[in-house]
């Protein structure tokens, strides 16, 4: 009885690097994105609360 063993395919050498740097969209994430728009409303409802100086 004789086995054969047949070769495994060769890999793409550059996909597992890609894979663990979580390579995809040069976006921030959405979490960011929500931050700093609600740190923007906040800043413009403490602008809008203040009393304006008189001249």
């Amino acid at each position: 009885m004789k086995i054969t063993i047949t070769p495994i395919q060769a890999r793409n050498p550059l996909v597992a690097p890609a894979h663990f740097r979580r390579a995809g969209t040069h976006r921030p994430c959405g979490g960011s994105l929500r931050q700093r728009s609600g740190r923007a409303l906040r800043r413009e409802l403490d602008q809008l609360s203040r009393p304006k100086p008189i001249p």
